[in-house]
């Protein structure tokens, strides 16, 4: 962020030169690319950090290799996207992790974070696929309490009671699934933590 501050100020610089110095009129025709070229960067590096409007949003963490076992007829994707749906539309930020298979369940190879933000209409940045051998719950529950956010699932994570005792708080672990073919959350009335 510094360098992209940095270039765009000695952009503007070399912009003052050119206008205000005589007989360095040419140097314009850098000048004002360069500007334009710092400032787009720039303004492209504040959005990615967060600073728009959604950045304003709660978090909510989705277990994504539970949610799409939801609808019943082995795993699909409709559920998670579904469910990503419905949250946006209450105004929260979703994020989602899944196990390392999912890949191999849904397409029978493998799929990153990439291929799967992609399918679910979110940013890279908002899906993550463990690492082999790696339990997602644990990636799950820490990512709910850096994000101070909820987790949509129906797994209790009873074997995490002892690193993350926010499991047994009301409210917390949001169940849902599907009735007569509509999804349903058991969002709790109060706001996000």
């Amino acid at each position: 962020m510094f360098v992209l501050l940095f270039i765009f100020i000695v952009s503007c610089a070399g912009l003052l030169v050119g206008l205000l110095v005589p007989g360095l009129l040419d140097l314009l025709l850098l000048a004002v690319p360069c500007v334009i070229a710092s400032l787009i960067l720039l303004l492209r590096a504040l959005w990615n950090r967060g600073i728009s409007r959604s950045a304003t949003k709660p978090w909510i963490i989705l277990d994504g290799s539970n949610i799409m076992h939801w609808k019943g007829a082995g795993p699909d994707i409709a559920a998670v996207k579904d469910t990503i749906q419905f949250l946006s539309a209450q105004g929260y930020a979703p994020g989602v992790v899944f196990d390392a298979n999912v890949g191999y369940k849904l397409s029978d190879r493998y799929l990153d974070g990439l291929a799967l933000a992609k399918l679910l209409g979110l940013r890279r940045d908002r899906v993550t696929v463990v690492a082999r051998g790696t339990p997602a719950d644990g990636v799950i529950l820490a990512a709910a309490r850096d994000h101070k956010a909820r987790v949509v699932t129906n797994d209790r994570y009873r074997d995490w009671t002892d690193q993350h005792p926010e499991v047994a708080e009301d409210g917390y672990l949001v169940r849902g699934g599907y009735r007569a073919g509509r999804l349903w959350l058991n969002l709790p009335d109060d706001p996000p933590r």
